[in-house]
């Protein structure tokens, strides 16, 4: 039986990407596990496996197609020797492939094409993916349409293949269940504001505006649609207040030269900025009810520290998240961090790596800036804003005037979970330990 290759989403926030390359052709033989295409999701490209084994029947969307929405067939897979020249009809909704200069685009339509055509008859659609606590469930077309035939509910059967997708094999011999609890509306609605676009100023108006002017306007791609989004919701549904420390560097500048200096032969150069992530792994720990998350109708507290690091990029940012940091050594984080941040840039990030986690660090220090207030990136209870390190006068220990190396610090904090007392602890934590830093090596 002819079976629809649908669309995947590849991220948490995908909602629609752009098929980059086909990796296969019609004709081809496919098992599972093999590479069929590179998507471009919102936040990286990324290749899509194969779920089900059998023979690439038809193309139904053309390479460099943008706007595809998550769901949509493109491509139909059968048996050998079955006929599916008229199985499935290529559908996306989406602005015109990239293709090289003066060459007809290969997909139809743009922001003003027509609705999604129903699938050929020819072609037994499979029932829409399941979903559980807002997630969505990932099931192979096949799989999904053996779930219904026999009545099984896919949110209680574990899935053996890619990334933990739901195959044929995992439906042999399971019987029908009492169907899951439907998750609470509330978790349904968070999920589709965290990927619907934030309200703005209409654009017909901003051009009639600036009617006369001179200026570019700028197609928004798809990770800044997210950013855009997700940083919107965040502070529209997130009640922040801010705390802020000074903190003195110069034991740690000159604790971290030493540590350089040792290092050098293994080609191992520390920054301030594994020492920030050290410090706040180190004082999660110190303050666990500060290490959690809030979870719509309950407060998620974290064992390991799970904390994550802005990385800024082309037109977007990521947070990659260093797991388990509190358990790391000041080279292993810093070894990491740059792996994550390179690739980061590179947008070849794998999901996993840049969700979860309960607090994230954003440093504009390199960049000059001597502080600021970061917004949280949900669902974080925390982000610690760090900038620059400052030669200023202090009053010493003694009561002397003095200088010292100030760098300013705001931590921005999720009133949900962590209240005010809580939040300046872990601040003074932080704060503790990167004014002691040896601390951080017992």
């Amino acid at each position: 039986m002819a079976t629809e290759i649908l669309m995947p989403a590849l991220s948490p926030t995908m909602e629609e990407g752009t098929l980059a390359k086909w990796l296969v052709k019609e004709g081809d033989t496919v098992n599972a596990g093999d590479l069929l295409a590179e998507i471009e999701t919102d936040k990286a490209t990324m290749e899509f496996e194969a779920v089900d084994e059998g023979v690439i029947g038809k193309i139904l969307v053309g390479e460099g197609t943008e706007g595809v929405k998550v769901n949509t067939p493109i491509a139909v897979i059968g048996e050998e020797g079955e006929d599916m020249a008229d199985a499935g009809t290529a559908s996306p909704s989406a602005p015109e492939a990239k293709a090289d200069a003066g060459k007809e685009a290969a997909a139809p339509g743009g922001s003003d094409a027509p609705d999604t055509p129903a699938p050929s008859e020819t072609a037994t659609a499979a029932p829409a993916a399941p979903v559980k606590d807002g997630t969505r469930i990932f099931a192979s077309p096949l799989a999904r349409r053996i779930a219904a035939d026999k009545g099984l509910d896919l949110t209680l059967i574990t899935g053996s293949g890619p990334h933990g997708r739901i195959i044929r094999a995992d439906l042999e011999g399971a019987q029908p269940q009492a169907k899951a609890e439907k998750a609470p509306e509330t978790a349904e609605k968070a999920t589709a504001a965290g990927a619907a676009m934030p309200a703005g100023p209409d654009a017909a108006a901003l051009r009639k505006m600036f009617e006369g002017r001179d200026y570019e306007e700028v197609t928004l791609n798809g990770m800044r649609k997210t950013v855009a989004a997700r940083l919107t919701e965040a502070k529209q549904t997130v009640p922040h207040f801010y705390l802020r420390r000074d903190i003195e560097l110069d034991a740690l500048l000159e604790f971290r030269g030493q540590l350089n200096k040792q290092l050098e032969s293994r080609e191992i150069k520390l920054s301030v900025n594994d020492f920030i992530i050290k410090a706040c792994a180190l004082a999660l720990q110190s303050v666990p009810n500060a290490n959690a998350v809030w979870a719509g109708d309950r407060i998620l507290r974290l064992k390991p520290s799970d904390v994550g690091v802005a990385v800024a990029v082309d037109d977007g940012l990521f947070v990659p998240v260093l797991k388990d940091a509190e358990q790391k050594s000041l080279s292993a984080l810093s070894s990491e961090m740059k792996d994550l941040a390179g690739r980061a840039r590179d947008g070849k990030l794998a999901p996993h790596e840049y969700v979860g986690g309960s607090f994230a660090i954003s440093n504009l220090g390199m960049f000059g800036i001597e502080n600021f207030d970061a917004v949280i990136n949900p669902p974080h209870g925390a982000i610690l804003a760090v900038g620059a390190g400052v030669k200023k006068p202090v009053v010493g220990a003694d009561g002397e005037l003095t200088t010292a190396t100030v760098m300013s610090t705001t931590l921005s904090v999720d009133h949900r979970v962590i209240d005010g007392a809580l939040g300046a602890q872990l601040l003074a934590a932080i704060k503790e330990n990167l004014e002691n830093p040896m601390v951080m090596l017992a």
